[in-house]
């Protein structure tokens, strides 16, 4: 578990990320959560790399989630994060994405960490130029991508 000033974020577990993915209403989150927990199933040495990772305020509030996508040979990974709107604008998603970066920057073999972004959506951009990510000059399916290196 990470603790911050504000918020709790863990990994969820395999039981946690059933439940979760069950409650979920739309279509598209359901599919990415499944090819989460697929990748925890598949890689269980490497979970939190795969993980469904749940942000919650110090109380207990689910606020949000955040999840990496894996590690490349190369020993990039990348994130997504998202905080349910009523949370938005209070500086959850900088102070969780600084958090989590941290911590992936504890494993020796990573080397950086990309997210990429809806080009609409302005206040992603600012999150991750707040902790640092640089825009990579690169657009992925999402959008534009940005970096932050070791």
């Amino acid at each position: 578990m990470i603790e911050t000033k504000n918020l709790k974020i863990y990994a969820a577990s395999q039981d946690e990320m059933e439940k979760f993915i069950e409650s979920q209403t739309n279509d598209i989150l359901k599919t990415a959560y499944t090819e989460m927990l697929n990748g925890c199933i598949e890689n269980p040495e490497q979970w939190e790399w795969y993980a469904i990772w749940m942000i919650e305020l110090k109380d207990g509030t689910h606020i949000g989630e955040m999840c990496f996508k894996g590690i490349d040979s190369n020993g990039i990974v990348e994130i997504g994060y998202g905080i349910m709107e009523q949370y938005q604008e209070h500086g959850y998603a900088t102070e969780a994405v600084k958090a989590i970066s941290n911590w992936a920057f504890q494993e020796p073999k990573i080397s950086s960490i990309e997210a990429e972004i809806d080009s609409k959506n302005i206040a992603s951009k600012k999150v991750l130029e707040k902790c640092g990510f640089v825009f990579t000059g690169k657009n992925g399916k999402e959008g534009p991508r940005y970096k932050l290196t070791r």
